[in-house]
């Protein structure tokens, strides 16, 4: 199986270590390395997850304040983007 990441995916986790980065550089970069090493796992069939809330999406809390919304076929897995809980979604 294979991770593939969208532009929107990595726009988002951008955002986030810009926004975090403001007051602490080193946790931004702390926070975007966490998050997609937990991409990374998905992968992995028993790394958890959880159904969408958007129907054929599954979704990754790869930390408290994140949500990593992405698609699953049996060999691929398409990762579109990273969310804050507090946002509106969908």
């Amino acid at each position: 199986m294979k991770v593939l990441r969208k532009p929107q995916y990595w726009e988002s986790l951008q955002a986030i270590e810009d926004y975090i980065a403001h007051d602490n550089p080193a946790a931004a970069i702390d926070m975007w390395l966490s998050i997609d090493d937990q991409v990374s796992k998905l992968t992995d069939p028993n790394f958890p997850r959880r159904r969408g809330r958007v129907p054929g999406t599954l979704e990754l809390v790869a930390h408290p304040n994140y949500v990593v919304v992405f698609e699953q076929t049996l060999d691929t897995v398409l990762v579109l983007e990273v969310l804050h809980v507090a946002m509106q979604y969908p």
